[in-house]
């Protein structure tokens, strides 16, 4: 694999990431704040963004949904025996679901955990992930799971490199 070189960044790039990585300025032109603040143009920020996730240096860039605060007490990961076949299909159908936020397969090398596709269910009612989990037994080839309930969110920080 050839080694890459490191991106270098003039310091009003830098002063954008450093907004940028955290949490986007809670208004209607988050990208013009943003400007505003490092004495750059809405362009300038979008076109360093745009050229971060077109390098591949930045791999997506989106929104993130604090589910607790937003009225989602009942979560559950849920790990699935994975199929010999149809996974990716069975994943996309997974994803779809309004009330699951993740669905990946992570293989499993331990003999005693056969579980290698997870999602990641929340509701806001009790009950509600058993009627999810119960909603892809009757829908999918899935039938053995474990359900790992989240008791308490010990850290979840992005990366900060500026």
């Amino acid at each position: 694999m050839p080694e890459s070189t490191p991106p270098v960044f003039t310091e009003k790039e830098k002063a954008i990431l450093r907004i940028a990585q955290k949490t986007l300025p809670d208004c209607l032109e988050p990208y013009a704040a943003i400007a505003a603040e490092t004495g750059s143009t809405e362009d300038e920020v979008l076109d360093l963004l745009r050229r971060l996730k077109e390098s591949g240096a930045v791999r997506r860039f989106g929104a993130s949904l604090k589910h607790q605060k937003a009225g989602f007490t009942e979560n559950a990961m849920v790990a699935w025996i994975a199929p010999e076949s149809g996974l990716d299909d069975i994943g996309r159908e997974l994803a779809k679901h309004p009330m699951i936020s993740h669905c990946y397969y992570r293989p499993s090398k331990a003999a005693d955990w056969p579980y290698e596709l997870y999602t990641m269910i929340h509701g806001t009612q009790p009950g509600d992930c058993e009627a999810v989990i119960r909603h892809i037994l009757d829908t999918t080839p899935l039938t053995e799971y474990a359900r790992l309930k989240s008791i308490q969110e010990l850290k979840k920080i992005s990366m900060t490199y500026f």
